[in-house]
């Protein structure tokens, strides 16, 4: 009788270097973001800009955290799938 894969096992092949690629991609995009995010912050107040500036670099940066959000969810929802036996 064969063993289930246990829950949290790696990928392998295609599917596992991608969702790596993929994580990678949002690691990256998080932290340009933050870094992104506290530059404009720090310039706007140096420089004197008006608030609706800074409004719209936190609405960019939301936006980019919700995106990398859905995309760990995503691959979240898709190992364990295929974890399950189901993918």
């Amino acid at each position: 009788m064969a063993r289930p894969p246990r829950h949290g096992a790696p990928q392998t092949g295609r599917t596992g270097a991608a969702d790596a690629r993929q994580m990678r991609l949002v690691a990256v995009v998080i932290a340009l973001t933050m870094a992104l995010w506290l530059g404009v912050q720090w310039l706007g107040g140096q420089q004197g800009w008006p608030a609706k500036y800074a409004f719209l670099a936190d609405l960019a940066a939301i936006g980019a955290l919700v995106w990398s959000l859905l995309v760990t969810f995503r691959i979240w929802r898709r190992r364990n799938a295929s974890t399950q036996g189901q993918g």
